[in-house]
């Protein structure tokens, strides 16, 4: 099957181009779920443009009663903080113009639903299928608002603009996937809400982050968080329902690279996820994949005690024990000595999680990440 692609223009430079996105629609022969998928929301992350390349390429291959539903694919879905450059490295993790990060900006409808009691208790007597559909309405009427404070004389910030267009894509969407992957060096993974941690080991990652407070500002919790904050009004008032909708943020290798171990692990956990939600038909489903979840705390960095260049640091995904050597830190001085080297050794038993790129630090600067066991 052939996609239906569909093109928004974004931004207007000054020089007089435009910005745009590019979404490739996977429309399937029966109605269903909608998922909706993007890549290179950080400017330097651009491992997941090539998964979304694959997954378009598997799926132009199927015949339309394969697909349950309709899959939505927006690779570099910021061009502004893809583009950015400092010399040879790419940046586009925080926006130029205010310095924000590109994954803070996002409109979470929970904040400012002051009456989800009251609607919850009008749905007390309605099935699923219904009271999904009427809190969607509501959270569309509030959406429709921020539409008309874009369109005033006096305008927003352009991060507001670009979030607009984003989140109205993936509004009335069941399953959203959010691919990233690490600024510096890392191991793939993924970041879980614990309400639907169960269902990590779908993705067939080692790994997994298990988020301890939702904020709501980054687009994965942005979208989940009004619809968990729902479930949890039902349970208040003895009325436990499950939605069946889930957001998800892979973490997918090291930045600036697509390595093709990265990119293989991705297609083949988003396509294994897809068949377990039976938006994919005809494909076995691996139940049998083992996900380690981890909580946040649970994940040590380490910064340089003195400025200097390192050497002779563990390779990403090295197992260690407490007191192992991970670094050494080779350092000058101005005090007429020689150059000296600090060992730096670990603090507990685990696994080398994230890596800088960069050799050279001044104090204080990040050098690596374990997560404990």
């Amino acid at each position: 099957m052939f996609p239906q692609i569909s093109t928004i223009e974004l931004l207007k430079l000054s020089s007089g181009d435009t910005l745009a996105l590019q979404i490739y629609k996977f429309i399937g022969k029966t109605t269903g779920k909608k998922v909706y998928i993007q890549a290179n929301l950080h400017g330097a992350e651009i491992v997941g443009n090539s998964v979304i390349y694959e997954l378009i390429n598997f799926l132009s291959g199927l015949e339309e009663s394969a697909i349950v539903g309709e899959i939505w694919l927006v690779p570099v879905c910021n061009p502004l903080g893809t583009n950015q450059r400092g010399h040879f490295f790419s940046t586009g993790r925080f926006n130029s113009y205010d310095g924000i990060n590109w994954n803070r900006i996002f409109w979470d409808y929970e904040k400012e639903c002051s009456d989800l009691e009251e609607f919850a208790r009008s749905q007390m007597h309605n099935p699923i299928a219904l009271i999904r559909k009427n809190y969607l309405q509501k959270m569309q009427t509030a959406w429709a608002k921020q539409l008309s404070k874009i369109q005033k004389p006096s305008g927003v910030p352009w991060r507001q603009q670009y979030r607009y267009q984003l989140q109205s894509l993936c509004l009335d969407a069941d399953y959203v996937i959010d691919i990233h992957s690490s600024s510096n060096q890392a191991i793939e993974f993924t970041f879980c809400f614990r309400e639907i941690q169960n269902n990590a080991k779908y993705f067939l990652l080692d790994y997994g982050i298990l988020m301890d407070k939702y904020d709501g500002d980054a687009f994965d919790e942005a979208f989940l968080k009004p619809w968990l904050a729902l479930e949890n009004e039902f349970t208040k008032l003895g009325k436990d329902i499950k939605l069946d909708i889930e957001s998800w943020t892979l973490e997918l290798g090291s930045g600036m690279t697509i390595n093709p171990e990265s990119v293989a692990k991705g297609v083949s956990g988003i396509k294994n996820y897809l068949a377990f939600k039976k938006v994919l038909q005809n494909i076995e489903i691996n139940h049998s994949h083992s996900t380690r979840l981890v909580s946040r705390k649970d994940l040590v960095s380490y910064y340089a005690p003195t400025g200097g260049m390192i050497q002779n640091r563990l390779e990403l995904g090295s197992k260690v024990t407490a007191g192992d050597r991970v670094y050494q830190l080779l350092t000058f001085n101005k005090q007429q000595e020689l150059p000296s080297i600090i060992d730096i050794h670990a603090e507990t038993d685990g696994i080398i999680f994230d890596i800088s790129t960069n050799q050279s630090v001044n104090q204080g600067e990040y050098v690596l990440d374990i997560l404990n066991y």
